[in-house]
């Protein structure tokens, strides 16, 4: 059975190396909000680094998720000094799960304090696709995906929670 890749991007406007109050509390409701998520029913596994190393992202190993890539529309700096993003890939047996661990609980909380930490944008912050059983999704594919729907809008090859479809392709419930 297809498992479901989610991406997700945004801009920070703070580095993930500045001292700030608010970039300490970025990081500490993050590693509440990934541990509630990795217990969540549905939940298979995340990208995480070799060296688990936060605020470090292009230099990382990051193994069978591939080399970690970003937008081009992402313009902010890429060393750790620098880098302003936050991006997750993630994987999930069903869309409902991934939708329900994203929108209740702890995440929901964080998703409300949002505009706190990440710049306004209007490019997509999430993209959904199908892989198969036995694969794992790669960054690139998750930027790739992530940059066709901001082009082209939802489609069976890549899609969102508002607009999802199943793993034939076809449009599901939302």
């Amino acid at each position: 059975m297809p498992r479901l890749a989610l991406y997700t991007f945004g801009v920070l406007t703070f580095p993930l190396s500045d001292p700030a109050p608010a970039t300490r509390e970025f990081y500490a409701l993050g590693e509440a909000v990934y541990r509630r998520i990795a217990a969540h029913p549905g939940y298979l596994a995340h990208a995480e680094p070799a060296g688990g190393e936060q605020g470090v992202l292009f230099e990382a190993d990051w193994g069978a998720w591939g080399e970690f890539a970003v937008p081009a529309w992402y313009a902010k700096g890429r060393t750790p000094d620098t880098t302003a993003l936050a991006a997750t890939l993630s994987l999930w047996t069903d869309v409902g799960s991934a939708r329900d661990a994203v929108y209740t609980g702890l995440h929901r909380d964080a998703l409300t304090r949002r505009h706190d930490w990440f710049e306004r944008s209007r490019h997509p912050s999430h993209v959904l696709w199908w892989v198969p059983e036995d694969g794992i999704p790669t960054w690139q594919e998750g930027v790739d995906n992530l940059e066709a729907l901001h082009r082209h809008g939802p489609a069976p090859r890549r899609f969102t929670f508002p607009r999802p479809y199943t793993p034939a392709g076809a449009p599901a419930r939302a």
